[in-house]
């Protein structure tokens, strides 16, 4: 339930639950769901039910055995604030990112709404990163609720970017991340999409991160943006 991640933007993944559903175009081509449905069809166990959400309860406390300290992307193959994970399911996890101080963890969501709701329920430590997927401008709003939360590093991930984001509003965002669309089917992003971004993060000073231009061949497309990367990460800050 866990391994090295070839995500560029994290080090490692816990996934203490499985299996999701679609709320937003950015699902359409999910690749946890690909990978989910081959996992299954190699007969490994944890994904004896395929994409269909599953609590892993024998996975919580993975974290608290890695002594060597790392950046973890908390369900990678998942949504922790889905609307069917049990609040008291969402507590455990919390506790063991506190109790594994020596991590820094990384969670994403598209369910801003439940995020809101269940925020007063959660102790956020310093080490837990909390962001939103936002894939155009019908869901901006999920950043505003991001906002309204009481997470120390808030973020965005931009990924897959299907259009552009003109005008967003990064006052208490810490990170901005940006990604196209990779895979079989991956719709195209513009080149423009993205700079327009990253000049807003650099007039706010937000940190900006580039993982890819994704299609079909993400690897041979590469992640160079007007000839350089962008790895900007976060100032971290602990509890």
């Amino acid at each position: 339930m866990s391994s090295n991640s070839q995500i560029e933007w994290t080090e490692s993944t816990w996934n203490p639950l499985t299996g999701c559903t679609k709320v937003s175009p950015g699902c359409k081509h999910c690749y946890a769901e690909r990978m989910a449905l081959r996992l299954q069809a190699m007969g490994q166990p944890n994904y004896a039910n395929g994409f269909k959400l599953t609590l892993h309860s024998q996975a919580l406390e993975l974290p608290l055995s890695w002594k060597k300290p790392q950046i973890i992307f908390v369900n990678s193959m998942s949504d922790l604030f889905h609307e069917d994970v049990p609040l008291e399911f969402v507590q455990k996890v919390f506790d063991v990112m506190k109790r594994a101080s020596w991590h820094t963890f990384q969670v994403l969501t598209k369910r801003s709404e439940r995020l809101i709701e269940l925020d007063s329920e959660i102790e956020w430590p310093g080490n837990v990163w909390m962001g939103v997927s936002v894939e155009n401008s019908k869901y901006t709003f999920r950043i505003d609720h991001l906002r309204e939360s009481h997470a120390q590093i808030k973020f965005l991930s931009l990924e897959p970017l299907l259009g552009p984001l003109p005008n967003l509003d990064l006052h208490k965002i810490n990170w901005v991340i940006v990604g196209g669309e990779s895979g079989p089917g991956a719709r195209p992003v513009a080149e423009d999409w993205i700079t327009e971004i990253r000049d807003q993060c650099l007039l706010a000073r937000v940190p900006f991160f580039f993982k890819q231009w994704g299609g079909v061949k993400k690897k041979l497309n590469g992640r160079t943006l007007q000839g350089r990367t962008w790895d900007e990460m976060p100032v971290a800050i602990r509890a």
